[in-house]
């Protein structure tokens, strides 16, 4: 199974209305899709987001760095040859979800390979996802029906609140009013998305601490070191690091140096690879993993519940799985289903991944 070809592909596929979060907003899925072939006719598949408010990365530089610098390096290599692969490309820095699209490719292949399911080959835990929903920011009372509107549809019944907003009261009263209108049994966590500073994400917690939050996550910069460790310590529920823990040595620093006590882990810059080190990083040192979402499309959200189902830590926690509800269109040509607020993997070999050509054709950017 020798690599002898690596496709990246853009694509642009417009959301219905733009998602809006303290380090910036989307208006349309500007992603890749990348592919990997073999001599053997097998290819495997994966979606690469670019974000670049937040890794750097943008639709063109990934498109670039696979072409002119990972393909040319991994081509001859085997599928199984993971870790080479992983080396190669580790000589490049940064570039981590261009880098996590060829990892999941190559799982696609072996799966493929072996007529198994990735996430049979990467744990087997379950076949399903409970899926947690992402309320970006609106008025409150909009953010309020979007989120009654998912329950009532689809049967989520938790809830990820984007906060980080100025001044920080009018983001605790938006929590509130979710919290009186979904009730005592809907789950809700906040992301600050690193735009409140400590103070400000230390006033906020005390004055939701009846609201009976999961999680907090990156409410301030991980920059502020003092500051973070200091909110961490006080903090009463997990304090999630999600864009300040983007490798395993960023996870270690993180927990260790108390900026942290809860991991998310987000495949479309981990792969499946090293998401797996990060996992059980946090297995070891008892810390609670979410798996998170780049904002993915339903390609990658097939990835994410792949490998979150894969596992018992990941799948303890919903899973955010459900971004792909704001888009128009996607590229799979089975559209995935969320019913009773689960999400289940699909099933064959690989990933189960079906482009829809007349689709690909549509959105893609480079013709």
């Amino acid at each position: 199974m020798k690599i002898v070809k690596v496709e990246a592909v853009p694509f642009a596929i417009p959301y219905k209305k733009p998602l809006k979060f303290a380090s910036g907003e989307v208006h349309s899925a500007d992603h890749v899709l990348v592919r990997v072939h073999t001599d053997q006719g097998l290819t495997g598949t994966a979606e690469a987001p670019p974000r670049p408010y937040t890794y750097g990365e943008t639709q063109e530089s990934i498109v670039a760095v696979i072409d002119k610098i990972f393909a040319p390096q991994i081509l001859g290599l085997t599928a199984l040859e993971r870790e080479a692969v992983h080396g190669r490309l580790d000589r490049t820095v940064g570039n981590p979800t261009a880098k996590a699209a060829v990892d999941m490719a190559l799982w696609d292949i072996l799966g493929q390979a072996a007529g198994l399911p990735v996430s049979g080959l990467l744990g087997g835990y379950t076949d399903r996802m409970r899926v947690s929903h992402m309320v970006g920011f609106a008025p409150t009372d909009r953010m309020v029906a979007e989120a009654e509107r998912i329950r009532d549809t689809y049967g989520i019944t938790t809830f990820k609140v984007k906060v980080g907003r100025q001044p920080y009261r009018a983001d605790v009263e938006a929590c509130r009013a979710l919290r009186e209108a979904l009730g005592p049994e809907t789950e809700l966590y906040i992301d600050g998305n690193r735009g409140w500073s400590a103070s400000d994400s230390a006033r906020a917690l005390r004055e939701m601490a009846d609201l009976g939050l999961t999680f907090a996550e990156e409410l301030c910069p991980a920059d502020d070191v003092l500051g973070r460790r200091r909110l961490v310590a006080q903090c009463p529920v997990p304090f999630i690091a999600d864009e300040s823990a983007t490798r395993p040595a960023e996870v270690t620093r993180e927990l260790l140096g108390g900026s942290a006590t809860a991991i998310s882990i987000k495949t479309a810059r981990t792969g499946f690879t090293t998401s797996q080190r990060v996992l059980h990083q946090c297995e070891g040192l008892g810390v609670e993993v979410v798996m998170g979402n780049q904002i993915d499309g339903q390609l990658g959200t097939l990835c994410t519940v792949a490998f979150g189902a894969a596992h018992r830590a990941s799948s303890a926690h919903a899973g955010e799985l459900s971004n792909f509800l704001d888009m128009t269109d996607d590229l799979l040509a089975e559209p995935l289903t969320i019913a009773d607020g689960t999400l289940r993997i699909r099933e064959g070999a690989g990933l189960g991944i079906d482009i829809d050509p007349d689709k690909l054709a549509r959105y893609r950017q480079d013709r």
